[in-house]
């Protein structure tokens, strides 16, 4: 029988008293004293140190890409210790197999299990538990207890201001639970589910743990927040460019590629269980360049290595990009390169030109509906030349087939009997125009000061339909324009040589922002380009956050992408780019997307950009004193003249061009409880001025996010930027913010400013987590979570095609457990509280 007046024996326990490999109660083994004796009691120590009752298959949840398949140890009920798993299926004999998949980082996690910093029970800021146990005991309703404390704001002030300084004490998992339930009620009626937000990152890493709280968020109403963008993972380049993510090819295929540049990514450390196919593909001959600007633990692998200044890749691979059009597009036509460009990119489609300052500038695509042809979707129906009949036309797979009933079924790239013409040169109806392109390697302007310089080019252009049709050349003869091209016959200012360093594109521009010598980066490129050539486009860019985690980097990306497919690289087994940042996706998304968005229940779910909503909510729009126009384009229109940032997510929000939450500056709850159409009514108010957008006045009480929860992530450790303008501002404790605020001919123009910022905006912030982090300690309530080696989920990537299972090893130990469970109760409590209050 258990002694009642002993503690029960904790997980672990047997670690602590017996070395971390010993049966519990027996006395750890002198290793020198073994030794000593001789005999076989060495063996006999060896093999206990090593002995086990099973072995579980599992795997990490962890944002690395790798998603690896791993044994675990246990024994005695205690996980000891992970291997590799090497039961991968074969590939064949003709390429490597995918395992090893591992790295030491793996190896280590079964030590988080029993941790120091794990979190065991459920705990609850010790001045707010007080509080909440007085009102609810004076009051009798969980939810009038927490409305109490909320309606006063010195109780208020005194909980907020002791977050982040201890105070966590242990609580029962029935109270914890009850009081985070009683807060989202309380706000759902008070001012609209809209004002609950939920943050976790990386679905596939575990997709049933993230798809357990977005599924709870979803079925209330609140908002799920991205974390992409947020963590600044995404390659905005891609879905500009391809309309997808970042869909690229498997680690695997870096062994097909017979010229790879790892271009900011330091494979060996940051992508541990794919690098042998880099070091294996060096046996057949693959040429290996490392960009980057510090000797990287990638560059021992390099045959060449260019090291450019921090953030200055783009530079580079502009005047990669001007060799490659130069040598291969306009002094010899490459019919491999000119054969896939005119099949497969946009080069050939024509863009009209509008008239400004006695020049052109680049317009829109020309449409179906400007050359006279109607239909459905013909607004959206993009044209091309056709070489054969000299008339602009819509040829099969253009864009607006994609959104159109009619074509279903055509939305491919068939060009039949159409030979798209790539370029207007040469046509005897076309004609040298002066356009205007922008320069952006000058200075900017601030609120309309200065606009930065503008290139005077010239492309061929020809007008269709007569006098009175649309002006137009084609993307190819402007990015040739663009970057500095020159053909005979064309006026305007070009480069002279290569060694002209005093406009944009050519090699000896880019070696005065990069450092990298320009004979270097003739050479690169030359080898690239013929690689392509002969290999039939098996030429392969490896990216990371090395260029992807910098401001604007899709101009960084986009001159990337240029080079893979002027020379027919993308879209190849061993070419194109193979973008590895923030790659894990859920490969079962069509259910995991239903399960997590709850669109078998209601649709469509509330997601918001997460950028834009801390950047809001954390009032760092206050203290941001840069102008719009400061990123316009030289030859833009003003439209930016006046406005900040602010401004422009507000006009996002009005216009309906991106979700903003919370939405209104009213419950959503009172909108929808009237007596007509409340979409019709909604918008009346919209016009007639009684109703706003939450984003013009994110200050206003009404309008503050009021519980935030987190699980899977440490927001405010490790993903916070600006982590001191969340402490004040949302969390409302002290902070080291020294920045100073927008003076008044800096601020916004259509977001209202209140002269007193808020601080402590979040009325709960509710972490669930399996160690102490900086989010734990800065929340209000902290709830165990299991770890990955404690429940079942599933994890996926693009890096590789196989689908991880996480198996447990050993129960939840303490009183952890996993967030479907975690949510099941917060689910069953707050529909229980619901009934009265809802």
């Amino acid at each position: 029988m258990t002694d009642p007046r002993r503690p029960p024996r904790e997980p672990g326990a047997a670690l602590l008293s017996a070395g971390r490999f010993f049966r519990p109660g027996t006395p750890a083994p002198d290793l020198h004293s073994v030794t000593l004796t001789g005999g076989r009691q060495a063996d006999a120590f060896y093999r206990d140190r090593w002995s086990h009752d099973k072995v579980v298959h599992s795997t990490h949840g962890v944002n690395c890409t790798g998603s690896c398949r791993w044994k675990v140890y246990v024994k005695d009920g205690i996980i000891t210790w992970e291997t590799q798993e090497t039961d991968y299926p074969s590939v064949g004999p003709d390429r490597p197999e995918y395992e090893p998949r591992g790295c030491p980082r793996g190896a280590a996690f079964s030590w988080y299990t029993y941790s120091p910093t794990r979190v065991r029970y459920p705990y609850v800021r010790g001045v707010l538990l007080q509080m909440y146990r007085e009102a609810k005991q004076r009051l009798g309703d969980p939810v009038l207890a927490w409305a109490d404390i909320q309606n006063d704001p010195e109780r208020r002030r005194r909980y907020q201001r002791a977050r982040g300084k201890g105070g966590l004490v242990r609580a029962r998992w029935e109270e914890a639970v009850e009081l985070v339930a009683a807060a989202q009620v309380h706000t759902i009626k008070t001012y609209g589910p809209d004002r609950i937000a939920g943050f976790s990152p990386i679905p596939a890493m575990s997709m049933v743990s993230h798809a357990a709280g977005a599924r709870y968020h979803s079925l209330i109403g609140a908002a799920m927040l991205s974390f992409y963008d947020w963590y600044a993972d995404l390659p905005v380049a891609s879905p500009q460019v391809f309309g997808d993510q970042t869909d690229v090819p498997e680690s695997g295929d870096w062994w097909d590629a017979a010229y790879l540049i790892l271009w900011g990514s330091n494979v060996p450390v940051t992508r541990t269980p794919d690098a042998h196919w880099m070091a294996e593909a060096r046996y057949r001959g693959q040429k290996v360049v490392v960009v980057s600007p510090d000797y990287s633990d990638a560059t021992k692998f390099a045959d060449a290595w260019l090291h450019p200044h921090p953030g200055t890749d783009g530079a580079l691979a502009l005047a990669m990009g001007h060799v490659i059009l130069k040598e291969f597009f306009v002094d010899r036509q490459t019919p491999f390169f000119t054969d896939y460009v005119r099949k497969f990119t946009d080069l050939p489609f024509l863009v009209t030109l509008t008239e400004r300052d006695g020049a052109w500038v680049p317009g829109k695509f020309l449409r179906a509906t400007d050359i006279g042809e109607g239909g459905e979707g013909a607004e959206w129906k993009t044209a091309v030349l056709d070489e054969t009949t000299g008339r602009a036309v819509v040829p099969n797979g253009s864009l607006g087939f994609r959104w159109t009933e009619s074509g279903e079924g055509r939305w491919n790239l068939e060009l039949g009997d159409i030979r798209p013409r790539l370029s207007l040169y040469g046509s005897e109806v076309a004609v040298p125009v002066q356009v205007l392109l922008p320069r952006f390697d000058t200075e900017g302007g601030a609120h309309g000061q200065g606009r930065g310089e503008v290139l005077r080019r010239s492309v061929p252009a020809t007008r269709l339909g007569g006098a009175d049709g649309p002006l137009v050349t084609t993307v190819y003869d402007l990015l040739l324009a663009q970057y500095g091209v020159a053909r005979p016959g064309m006026p305007g200012d070009w480069p002279a040589s290569y060694d002209d360093d005093r406009t944009p594109a050519t090699p000896a521009w880019q070696e005065t922002h990069t450092s990298v010598p320009a004979a270097q980066c003739v050479r690169i490129a030359r080898e690239f380009a013929r690689t392509a050539e002969r290999s039939r486009g098996r030429c392969m860019i490896i990216m990371g956050a090395g260029t992807n985690h910098w401001f604007h980097s899709e101009t960084i990306y986009r001159a990337f992408l240029a080079l893979l497919k002027l020379t027919g690289c993308q879209g190849r087994n061993g070419g194109g780019w193979a973008h590895y940042v923030g790659q894990e996706k859920c490969r079962p998304v069509t259910g995991w997307a239903t399960l997590a968005a709850a669109s078998d229940w209601s649709r469509p779910p509330r997601q918001a950009i997460g950028t834009g909503y801390w950047y809001l909510h954390t009032d760092q729009w206050r203290y941001d004193r840069f102008g719009a126009d400061v990123l316009a384009s030289p030859l833009g229109e003003g439209r930016f003249t006046g406005m900040t940032a602010a401004d422009c997510l507000a006009l996002s929000a009005r216009a309906g061009w991106m979700p903003s939450y919370p939405t209104f500056d009213r419950n959503p709850l009172d909108l929808g409880e009237v007596s007509g159409d409340p979409v019709a009514e909604a918008v009346a108010a919209l016009r007639a001025g009684t109703l706003g957008f939450a984003c013009e006045d994110p200050d206003a009480p009404e309008n503050w996010p009021r519980v935030l929860t987190l699980w899977r992530a440490n927001l405010l450790g490790s993903s916070a930027k600006g982590a001191e303008y969340f402490t004040r501002h949302l969390l409302g404790t002290h902070s080291s913010l020294r920045a100073r605020e927008a003076a008044p001919g800096e601020r916004p123009r259509d977001v209202t400013w209140r002269e007193r910022a808020p601080e402590g905006k979040l009325d709960l912030l509710l972490s669930l987590d399996f160690r102490h982090t900086s989010s734990t300690l800065l929340s209000d309530v902290v709830l165990p979570a299991a770890t990955w080696y404690e429940k079942h989920d599933l994890s996926s990537t693009d890096m590789h095609p196989f689908v991880h299972a996480f198996t447990p090893a050993v129960d939840p130990p303490w009183q952890a457990r996993t967030d479907f469970d975690t949510f099941k109760a917060l689910a069953e409590k707050l529909s229980e509280l619901a009934v009265d209050h809802l």
